[in-house]
């Protein structure tokens, strides 16, 4: 009975976890102290994931995360990039020269890798969003909490739509969803009790009547 409680707590804990994790991640968009918000967030986001694996049995559940996760570095990476290579390819234009290379040479190179940067990221966050709704889809299932399926269908489908600025309204929509879902789920304990053990009804069985002679 102890191990059973101890259980319990740990997944309610788990679920608080990732609930907070998520609020965070929406709560990134607040500026100057956002970011540091969005870190910690993806923190708890991976660790929860971790265990969740470990409740459900699914070991899919923190692999497609993190491989999400891993894929959104590179696409935050090669955005970064991309901006990068297009400010300095704007400031080659100028009366100095700053870049090292012929005015013209250094507004086209860097145009060329803003251009093949932005291209990158759009890939591997359409990857990530793709590894993230893997997974909750599965945490819908293991759960049966449908607030999983829904943000993982939002968010592939604002991933993709990135490009324009209802692609980012989506993805946050997204996170609320999987906000609801991560503090609304149940234990997977429990969920088995309930699926062995049916409600049913017996009614009450008449007396016997006595046979009259």
């Amino acid at each position: 009975m102890e191990a059973k409680n101890m259980n319990t707590v740990n997944f309610e804990s788990s679920k608080t976890q990732a609930g907070v994790g998520a609020l965070l991640l929406l709560l990134s968009v607040v500026p100057y102290a956002g970011w540091a918000l969005g870190i910690v967030g993806i923190i708890l986001l991976v660790k929860s994931m971790k265990e969740f694996s470990s409740y459900y049995g699914d070991q899919g559940i923190y692999q497609n995360a993190w491989t999400g996760i891993k894929y959104y570095i590179v696409a935050l990476v090669a955005a970064s990039v991309a901006v990068t290579a297009i400010v300095l390819g704007a400031l080659s234009i100028a009366p100095l020269h700053i870049t090292g290379f012929p005015l013209p040479a250094g507004f086209t190179v860097g145009l060329i890798v803003f251009l093949a940067g932005l291209v990158t990221a759009f890939i591997f966050y359409v990857l990530a969003a793709t590894h993230l709704r893997t997974t909750f889809n599965t945490l819908a299932q293991k759960s049966g909490d449908q607030s999983f399926a829904t943000a993982g269908t939002l968010l592939l489908v604002g991933s993709i739509l990135t490009i324009i600025v209802v692609g980012l309204l989506l993805i946050f929509v997204a996170w609320i969803f999987a906000t609801i879902g991560f503090f609304g789920m149940k234990n997977p304990q429990f969920q088995q009790y309930a699926t062995q053990q049916p409600y049913s009804y017996t009614p009450p069985q008449q007396p016997a009547q006595p046979i009259k002679p």
